[in-house]
């Protein structure tokens, strides 16, 4: 009974992010005491996506290396080229520039895996990318923020590699190394994890309301174009990039999803930590619009055998 009122919670992200951002707008008290355990909250989310792993999950990146790489490659470049020129476009202050060019360059989403499997993708496929993206990110997420980023606000990179480096690897390989050693105690109680990083990734989201709700009454319209604008096309070229590579229907469909899909939570902390408050906010955007729109799309590809 526990277990599934916990995957319904998970299932509910959604839900959560956008109730948590209200709390955030209307009563910021509330939130803004998390904002110096934000790194905690996140690696916590990154320990219990690790305790959902296992060896068997890494097959197919051996089994189809050609496919991961691809799928990899294309992340890293179709959704920072596409920021830096959604940025040129709609002329973006400084911090949101950054900021969007922060939500493109973190890998892709971990619940693209799940949108997979509602789109009848590949599964498997999408598990590889995100781990193969979320391992190699503390070196192109800070990289390509600085080098797309350089001219509106200098970022370094050392301390951003090491963040992610301490909160996003060292807790993934933990959560690893916890499911292998106590693999019966972590399948009993499965469905705490993507409970627990529901949770958090709310409370990430919040806080960056929280954090300006000041700034948000004077931010326009144009930050949220330019959020979907960046999802949207990352949707459209991830599927045409697969098509390129003469990838099948379902790897298409799930090249589409994990490209469009961005671990904008990452994005949001690092932002906060590194940047500034005001570039967390298209990162808690994007976090809750890319759910909604590859839900849709996952929706509209089910109801579609071929």
């Amino acid at each position: 009974m526990l277990n599934k009122i916990l995957e319904r919670f998970a299932k509910l992200l959604v839900v959560w992010v956008v109730l948590a951002a209200l709390v955030g707008y209307f009563f910021p008290q509330v939130l803004v005491p998390l904002k110096p355990y934000t790194d905690w909250l996140f690696a916590f989310t990154m320990f219990g996506i690790g305790c959902l792993l296992s060896g068997k999950d890494f097959i197919p990146i051996l089994e189809k290396p050609r496919l991961v790489f691809l799928g990899t490659a294309a992340q890293f470049i179709i959704m920072p080229l596409l920021a830096f020129c959604v940025i040129k476009v709609l002329d973006l202050s400084p911090a949101l520039a950054v900021g969007l060019i922060l939500a493109a360059s973190v890998p892709d989403a971990m619940a693209a895996g799940v949108m997979s499997y509602l789109a009848e993708a590949d599964v498997a496929l999408s598990v590889a990318l995100t781990t193969v993206t979320t391992l190699v990110s503390p070196v192109l997420t800070p990289a390509l923020t600085h080098f797309l980023g350089k001219e509106y606000i200098l970022i370094q990179f050392w301390p951003m590699f090491q963040s992610i480096i301490m909160m996003v690897i060292v807790p993934l390989l933990l959560g690893l190394y916890i499911q292998r050693r106590f693999h019966k105690i972590t399948s009993d109680i499965k469905p705490v994890f993507p409970a627990l990083s529901t949770l958090f990734i709310a409370f990430i989201c919040g806080l960056v309301v929280a954090l300006n709700k000041s700034a948000l009454d004077k931010v326009s319209g144009v930050i949220f174009i330019a959020v979907i604008s960046l999802n949207i096309f990352g949707l459209i070229f991830g599927y045409l990039a697969g098509k390129g590579f003469r990838f099948n229907l379902a790897q298409r469909r799930t090249l589409a999803i994990n490209v469009g899909m961005q671990n904008a939570g990452m994005g949001a902390v690092l932002a906060i930590k590194h940047i500034s408050a005001e570039a967390a906010i298209p990162n808690a955007l994007f976090a809750t619009w890319c759910i909604i729109s590859a839900a849709f799309l996952a929706g509209i590809w089910s109801a579609k055998k071929t």
